[in-house]
């Protein structure tokens, strides 16, 4: 496995300025959805491997979560790629479409988008903006039950 931050300088700079430092840090965690209906909008370019750390004969997938945080399966050549509710869904989607020969797996310290058609659980797509509306509606929600508490009527 290897493990890689994607290079743009550019990346950091636009996380920075959209989230607090709190919500940066957030972000880079390695697993689950983002807390209190965050989402994150970094969308990191795909750039060639260097040929000293894997050859251009080997197909590459990078693997990792998108701002909904399930996982995503790209090819690095950006020909194929997927989104997914489980790791292990991502990663047998990139052994399937590298075989016979096997395939080498790059995870981003980033988060990333599908930059491709879905070609992996048709359904995780649709359920990550349901689960952006329900994040929605339960600030609103917040909101709303916040302004008509009165003080001290606990």
């Amino acid at each position: 496995m290897i493990t890689m931050p994607l290079t743009c300088s550019d990346i950091l700079k636009q996380q920075t300025s959209r989230h607090s430092p709190a919500a940066t840090a957030q972000d880079s965690r390695p697993s689950g959805i983002l807390p209190g209906g965050e989402t994150s909008q970094v969308t990191a370019p795909f750039e060639p491997l260097d040929p000293g750390i894997v050859n251009e004969a080997i197909p590459a997938f990078f693997i990792g979560r998108n701002r909904d945080g399930f996982w995503l399966a790209r090819d690095v050549k950006g020909k194929s790629g997927g989104i997914f509710l489980f790791e292990s869904s991502a990663l047998s989607f990139a052994r399937r479409h590298a075989r016979p020969r096997g395939c080498a797996t790059i995870f981003p310290s980033e988060r990333f988008e599908l930059d491709l058609e879905n070609r992996g659980n048709a359904l995780v797509a649709p359920l990550g903006r349901l689960l952006r509306l329900a994040a929605h509606a339960r600030r609103r929600m917040a909101a709303l039950i916040g302004m008509t508490k009165r003080p001290g009527a606990d």
